[in-house]
């Protein structure tokens, strides 16, 4: 009985280690204090972080992560994705960012645009740029290990209330359907940026605190056979059903961001951020109602404070370290 109950062991040691690298963390470098490259990776791996999101191909980055085993998300910037329309162009792009640095660096996904809105000018370019870095993709024979998408945000959506009425507006439809195709085509999941954080500062009279922080004590919304109560599941639920009404019910969802601030704005505290990446690391393993006992893969947004980052005061505050390293708040990552 010995041996079996070792590799009973080694199996239970092995899904707890796939467990711990289910949360991943976006690692944002807009700031002047950071610390460097291979001192981020090492706290990844103190922390048993086993996924990362960077936003661009630092070359400095990338080589701090080779012999890391830590998955990748690597982005691609919006000013980026007009040059990205010549086929060419985008070979070298894999070849320079991709190929040059694998199989030392796991590389999951590459995000072609980030919350690109269908108004914007570069909304044209991010299917083109997509299907380039693709076929790119394919003919380094790595297209079964590294999936090619785009991050949108929930501005996309016409409708979210309730979860089971979500659809993407009318202005949305014709920017996205056709990268829905592309995502199902290849086998691609969809990457969204979540946030309960501003649905619920941008309209807090209907929307409590304690649903934005899943510390609601009970059900908040009946939606016909399922319950919410907490407003990051309503928010993925209703994105799930304005994909089956694209014709994608099928399609799987990363969250690719999901954060709180801990200061600079409303409802922005140490405390209530705190609950926030506690309570979600703990919600992802579960699913929604919707996609009940389904592991949602989740990015926590951001590794650390950027006190050079544009925007509002908020912006430099999602970090869940500070820049000396040290945690801001009592979270396990695994």
């Amino acid at each position: 009985m010995a041996p079996m109950l070792l590799l009973i062991g080694f199996l239970i040691a092995g899904l707890e280690l796939t467990d711990a690298q289910s949360v991943g963390v976006c690692y944002g470098k807009n700031g002047n204090n950071l610390p460097a490259d291979g001192e981020v990776v090492d706290l990844y791996k103190s922390n048993g972080i086993g996924r990362m999101r960077i936003y661009d191909p630092d070359q400095t980055t990338l080589n701090a992560l080779k012999g890391s085993n830590i998955e990748l998300i690597i982005g691609i910037l919006n000013n980026n994705l007009q040059a990205l329309t010549d086929a060419t162009a985008a070979t070298n792009w894999v070849q320079n960012n991709i190929r040059n640095y694998s199989p030392d660096v796991k590389f999951k996904y590459i995000a072609v645009g980030n919350e690109v809105h269908p108004g914007d000018a570069e909304a044209q370019f991010v299917l083109p740029a997509m299907q380039n870095i693709h076929n790119a993709i394919v003919a380094a024979n790595l297209q079964d290990q590294i999936k090619v998408s785009t991050a949108i945000d929930t501005t996309l959506l016409g409708t979210s209330y309730p979860p089971s009425a979500g659809s993407f507006s009318d202005a949305a439809n014709s920017y996205i359907s056709p990268i829905i195709k592309f995502l199902v085509s290849n086998g691609a999941p969809l990457l969204a940026n979540i946030y309960p954080y501003f649905s619920y500062t941008n309209n807090p009279k209907d929307i409590s605190l304690p649903y934005a922080l899943f510390t609601s004590p009970g059900v908040v919304v009946t939606d016909g056979s399922l319950q919410y109560q907490n407003l990051f599941d309503a928010l993925l639920d209703s994105l799930f059903s304005a994909l089956e009404k694209a014709g994608a019910p099928n399609l799987q969802i990363v969250v690719s961001e999901s954060g709180w601030p801990s200061e600079g704005g409303t409802a922005a505290t140490v405390d209530n951020a705190g609950t926030y990446y506690k309570n979600l690391i703990n919600h992802m393993k579960g699913g929604t109602p919707k996609k009940s006992g389904q592991a949602i893969e989740t990015y926590l947004f951001a590794m650390f404070d950027e006190n050079t980052k544009g925007g509002s005061e908020i912006e430099k505050h999602f970090g869940v370290f500070s820049p000396n390293k040290q945690p801001k708040y009592q979270i396990s990552f695994g």
